[in-house]
């Protein structure tokens, strides 16, 4: 039971991946198969950062992604052997890539370099400025900008997502619509930077997430659209024009830490939310139920599953 809890083991069989005595985030989530596994520890196995030959090779990354680059005299150096370090940690989340000796001169003005660029064309690089040798230092740095602060939800990783246990908000939008993300991004920083480790910031594509959109009565044709999944029931923002009214964010998120956003659906408004004069009434409602529940992991894959009496 304590290693269960050490390695928040909740269902068999988990499979987790260590490098470097440290446990990796993503668990092996594929089929359980010989073939399936097998290919999986090759990928594993595979070198995470990919070398340059040529600085031209820079300018022509997909800017999509986000590309951390080290640039260094040798590879057989101590900053290269960290940077290797948490490559093998952050190869999912981040393009590594390296270039050394002549072909590195040009960036190592002032010593071995790490940069990081990030997604956009027009985006700037941010350059590390701390110890190349101290693991712990470019490891949290490479961190920061690898993981965004709002992710993307997919069907891919929906099932990772869900198992962190926190509750969902999540912008839908439309894939090419990067106007209202950006606008989200901007104001989850801003208003709920404090709220990071109470509730995951995401945002998903309104034709891909159809289903959720359909239990808060939304279409695509709707979207932006805020909304909260609890794992309970959903509930929606006000309207996505109401995003720059400062606080307003924020709000819709401690109203449901502090139960009023549940309260508020089956009782209707506060009394403080009343105007004087106005009778109190109490309002049934049925909130949507949580759509992204349904993401946790499937009980036909595990043997046992933590909400399982046998547990």
């Amino acid at each position: 039971a304590d290693i269960a809890q050490r390695y928040r083991i909740s269902k068999y069989p988990t499979l987790k991946l260590f490098r470097n005595g440290m446990m990796m985030k993503r668990e092996y989530r594929g089929q359980r198969s010989v073939t399936a596994i097998a290919d999986y520890i090759r990928q594993q196995k595979s070198n995470p950062i990919r070398e340059v030959k040529d600085l031209e090779e820079i300018s022509s990354l997909d800017r999509s992604r986000r590309n951390i680059i080290g640039y260094f005299e040798q590879k057989d150096s101590d900053n290269y052997r960290t940077f290797e370090r948490v490559a093998n940690i952050l190869h999912d989340d981040c393009v590594f890539l390296s270039a050394f000796g002549a072909i590195s001169k040009a960036e190592r003005f002032s010593g071995d370099n790490v940069i990081y660029k990030p997604p956009g064309e027009s985006a700037p690089d941010m350059v590390y400025l701390g110890s190349l040798t101290n693991f712990d230092l470019i490891y949290a740095w490479t961190q920061d900008k690898c993981v965004p602060l709002v992710r993307e939800i997919t069907f891919e990783n929906g099932e990772e997502l869900t198992e962190e246990g926190l509750p969902f908000l999540i912008l839908f939008h439309m894939k090419d619509d990067l106007e209202s993300l950006e606008k989200f991004q901007q104001e989850v920083a801003r208003q709920l930077i404090g709220e990071k480790g109470t509730i995951n910031f995401l945002h998903a594509d309104c034709d891909k997430f159809r289903h959720p959109l359909l239990h808060i009565q939304k279409t695509p044709a709707d979207c932006p659209v805020i909304a909260i999944d609890s794992f309970r029931h959903m509930y929606v923002f006000s309207d996505f024009s109401d995003l720059s009214i400062p606080g307003k964010l924020k709000q819709f998120v401690l109203d449901l830490h502090s139960g009023k956003l549940h309260r508020e659906f089956h009782h209707g408004p506060d009394p403080t939310d009343v105007a004087p004069g106005q009778p109190i009434q109490d309002l049934a409602s049925s909130p949507p139920e949580s759509s992204f529940q349904k993401l946790a992991p499937s009980e036909h894959r595990y043997t046992l599953l933590r909400e399982k009496d046998e547990l």
